[in-house]
């Protein structure tokens, strides 16, 4: 008989941060749903949906993971809502729109506001959506300095089109593996820091004892001089 193969589980929240119109809802319908609509759509303070995918680690180990994916809208208005929605999320996909230095502009202002609300141990994946553009000869893009700066924040930077289904699965893959690969991080210094304080328990008992036994030997020694 076959050994039977494992699976590891996991549940992640991901939110999508990014200007108005740069295609965050394109990027999560065409992972989630396989569509596309060429049609503008505005999403309204957030939205959310879910999707599970199966795949093999590098360190070959079977895992299916639960995305739970936030999109959040982009107009000014809502941006004091963000923190609402990205608090307690382990993964943050930032977008902008590959023919808009304005929108990569926003980039670093959403980057600096996930440290602050939710600290470095999120996982973040800046995305130049819209590559179609460029492949139809629509703009002149220069990927090079966007891809220094995520390097600079320790994010990953990814190219996509929606339009034309390109890296979207790849993108999640990705970040659903960091994901794990944090969440194996902290597990580990979790366990690493519990068998420390066990460790410092035992040498204070350790410690101690020899007090104890002294003061016993000494009652007992007391004891018999004055049973004489």
């Amino acid at each position: 008989m076959s050994a039977e193969v494992s699976t590891s589980n996991f549940t992640f929240k991901v939110v999508l941060l990014g200007e108005g119109k740069v295609g965050k809802t394109s990027i999560l319908l065409r992972f989630v749903h396989d569509q596309f609509n060429k049609q503008h759509l505005s999403t309204i303070q957030a939205s959310f949906l879910n999707k599970k995918i199966n795949f093999e680690t590098d360190d070959n180990r079977n895992c299916r993971v639960n995305l739970n994916i936030w999109d959040t809208a982009g107009q000014e208005m809502f941006h004091s809502l963000g923190p609402i929605y990205y608090r307690n999320s382990q993964g943050a996909i930032l977008v902008y729109d590959i023919s808009s230095a304005d929108s990569f502009e926003k980039i670093k202002m959403w980057i600096k506001e996930l440290k602050k609300v939710v600290g470095d141990e999120i996982v973040c994946v800046i995305v130049g959506n819209k590559i179609d553009l460029q492949k139809e000869g629509k703009t002149n893009y220069d990927p090079e300095p966007h891809i220094q700066y995520a390097k600079s924040v320790g994010a990953l930077h990814f190219l996509t089109s929606a339009k034309l289904n390109e890296h979207i699965d790849d993108l999640f893959l990705e970040i659903s593996k960091l994901m794990i690969k944090s969440h194996d991080e902290k597990q580990q210094a979790n366990a690493t820091l519990n068998r420390s304080n066990s460790m410092r328990r035992r040498l204070r008992v350790e410690e101690s004892e020899p007090n104890v036994n002294i003061n016993e030997n000494a009652e007992t020694s007391n004891s018999r001089c004055c049973g004489r």
